[in-house]
């Protein structure tokens, strides 16, 4: 009986121990211990105000929130730069012509693409550079401005913040 268990002991051990240890965000073992966000500049044709900031913040909260590595402003282990390279709003569908002969939108579209250059400095194998895009959709007869294009930027940056975190720390 003392065999099978230490057989059964052993037989774990072997198993585990060509796993990755996983925490609840699915990061696997990291063998950094900090990292950087370098300003996302906003080199899109269409300029909107601010979202170059609030981009970076929200990658960089992201990060601190799923992970227990420390932000730094230089020398990170985990350099995350990049521009942010496209916002536009476009319309989706048209309603049918007015009166007046005028075509309406019944919906519109806003899209942002943001290029990221990722490089960890301790496995360089895990560098890339990659264009991430998501978009949201609101009413036609909404202006993108105010709470409007505040909440569909928020969407936005929460898609592709994630999806970063995904393809840079997350390894599934």
């Amino acid at each position: 009986m003392k065999k099978i268990y230490s057989l059964l002991a052993l037989l774990i051990l072997f198993m585990l121990s060509g796993c990755s240890v996983y925490n609840f965000t699915g990061t696997g073992a990291i063998d950094a211990k900090t990292f950087q966000v370098n300003f996302f500049q906003n080199n899109a044709d269409l300029i909107e105000p601010g979202i170059d900031r609030q981009f970076t913040l929200a990658l960089q909260d992201l990060i601190m929130n799923q992970t227990n590595l420390n932000l730094v402003s230089n020398s990170g282990d985990l350099v995350y730069e990049g521009e942010i390279i496209d916002y536009r709003i476009s319309p989706m569908t048209a309603t049918a012509v007015g009166a007046n002969g005028e075509v309406g939108a019944a919906q519109n579209r806003l899209t942002i693409r943001v290029n990221v250059r990722f490089t960890n400095k301790r496995k360089e194998t895990d560098d890339f550079e990659k264009t991430f895009e998501f978009y949201n959709d609101f009413a036609g007869t909404d202006l993108p401005t105010g709470a409007v294009l505040n909440s569909a930027i928020q969407v936005i940056f929460e898609r592709i913040t994630q999806d970063i975190f995904n393809e840079s720390l997350a390894k599934w």
